[in-house]
């Protein structure tokens, strides 16, 4: 027998994975651009082998950064999803939003200084976000995964046509059809939602619950990638990657690829630290912390962009962009109206191969989080990263040209620069309205030092770590986990009651 050629081996699995292909018929290509946006859930900066992790097999992204632009200075608007997620959709901070933690955050504790600051729990119809925009100019729009942007209003009520949200969580039984977080039954549904209307444009916002801890996947996999820093993370990514070719495969069938800008990246940096039973995870070396820090592992997110003909390919930006700043350059790119008011900034010339905006970045943490960050804000200027610390009288510098890890603090050296970008914070955190941190009253010192002094998670490399190391951080997530446990929030009746439901 004659081994199947390469394209009859993808015909092959494509119908395996995704059932059998509905008939192309020809059809004029909408003028306006489709939007297929792939945004992942804790994938690191560097978790992407054309990011340099050599330990992972990711050639379906890999071509598409080959094809497109790939970022390497891009980042998420806060370090957690919910935030991030708001923010991307809107095209508003955070902090204005008052959405400045994942939705409903953690519990006040007796280790924590301050209090958490009071965060709304969704964002208000008055707000306008991006599938309203882009159902209003004639475009189909749908929701695939996770929303974790509040219950009500949900998904449906902000401008989503077409709703698959099987929730802010999901884990699958991986199997030679799925993976371990929904991959392709999620990517079924995009397929099934770009086949509805070849002539209409549309935008597919595919919310991917992975790499999200707890997570699995295929024994297969696991075994292919045992010599990686986490095997089973490495094949979890593999699988991602997959689902990813074929939807890329899918948008060349039905002739559509040369007019749909395909956006992959992420909701905020990698799991540094153990969580979810998780021991490894993964790393953001050479970037300091991850996911919960406003340092840069925590912020800076995988970012690949490609829109034949238009984004240029091969491209690789160093240039800074915000995930604040997609409403406003995907409006751009497809030629309809910015309406003002947003905190974003169309970066569409610099996607088309000119200059991007150059501009400070802010940002504003006003709590606690799973993974032992402090509230702090932060601020990037030219190559200028300021932290401040919410929680005691204390920041710190950072020249990311010369110390990319940032492990040299040079506030001390520099109190006029540091002055300086500290009134920016300020008077950023005014005109935006940021909610602020109050006293602790129950704060025990003694419970504080263990969880982030004792042991300061930020610095954690997981890379250099010694078995000591990871023993020492074993027993700080069980301190972590005794002193504040997460309890999820009861829905009330009426959240219940007004819950979108699936479309499909």
């Amino acid at each position: 027998m004659k081994p199947l050629s390469l394209s009859a081996a993808l015909a092959t699995l494509t119908v395996a994975v995704l059932g059998t292909p509905l008939a192309v018929t020809a059809s004029p290509a909408p003028a306006r651009p489709n939007i297929l946006f792939i945004l992942c859930d804790d994938l690191g900066v560097n978790d992407l082998h054309c990011y340099g992790r050599a330990d992972h097999h990711t050639p379906n992204l890999d071509r598409l950064a080959r094809q497109g632009t790939r970022f390497t200075s891009a980042y998420a608007a806060q370090a957690v999803c919910s935030p991030s997620r708001a923010a991307l959709l809107s095209g508003l901070n955070p902090a204005r939003l008052h959405i400045t933690d994942w939705i409903p955050g953690r519990p006040n504790a007796v280790s924590q200084r301050v209090l958490q600051a009071e965060m709304a729990l969704q964002v208000p119809l008055s707000v306008r976000m991006m599938p309203r925009y882009f159902r209003d100019a004639g475009y189909a729009t749908g929701l695939f995964g996770k929303w974790h942007v509040g219950r009500s209003p949900g998904p449906a009520e902000h401008g989503f046509e077409v709703v698959y949200h099987p929730g802010d969580s999901k884990d699958t039984i991986p199997s030679e059809t799925e993976g371990g977080k929904a991959e392709y039954e999620l990517t079924r549904e995009v397929v099934r939602f770009m086949q509805a209307d070849p002539a209409r444009p549309f935008l597919a916002y595919l919310s991917h619950y992975t790499p999200h801890a707890k997570f699995t996947a295929k024994p297969s996999l696991i075994e292919k990638n045992a010599g990686a820093f986490e095997p089973v993370y490495a094949a979890l990514i593999e699988t991602l990657d997959d689902s990813v070719g074929l939807l890329l495969a899918e948008l060349d069938r039905l002739g559509l690829a040369d007019n749909t800008i395909v956006v992959f990246t992420s909701d905020n940096g990698g799991l540094h630290v153990p969580e979810g039973g998780h021991l490894r995870i993964t790393h953001n070396t050479p970037f300091r912390a991850g996911k919960g820090f406003t340092y840069e592992g925590g912020s800076r997110v995988p970012l690949i962009v490609r829109w034949p003909g238009q984004v240029p390919a091969g491209r690789v930006v160093d240039s800074p962009v915000n995930n604040v700043d997609w409403l406003p350059t995907l409006l751009s790119l497809a030629a309809l109206e910015i309406l003002g008011g947003l905190d974003g900034v169309d970066f569409s010339t610099g996607l088309r191969g000119g200059d991007f905006p150059r501009r400070p970045l802010f940002w504003h943490y006003p709590h606690y989080t799973n993974q032992g960050g402090r509230p702090s804000g932060a601020v990037l200027e030219g190559d200028w990263l300021l932290v401040e610390f919410y929680d005691e009288d204390k920041t710190e510098l950072y020249d990311l040209a010369s110390d990319i890890g940032q492990k040299h603090d040079l506030s001390a050296r520099a109190p006029a620069r540091v002055a300086a970008m500290k009134a920016a914070l300020a008077a950023w955190r005014l005109a935006n309205q940021a909610q602020v941190n109050a006293p602790n009253p129950d704060f025990q010192e003694d419970e504080y030092r263990k969880v982030y002094v004792d042991v300061d998670p930020s610095t954690f490399d997981p890379v250099a770590a010694t078995e000591n190391d990871w023993a020492r951080m074993r027993s700080w997530r069980g301190e972590m986990n005794r002193l504040a446990p997460w309890k999820p929030q009861k829905k009330s009746p009426e959240e219940t009651a007004s819950a979108p439901s699936r479309d499909r």
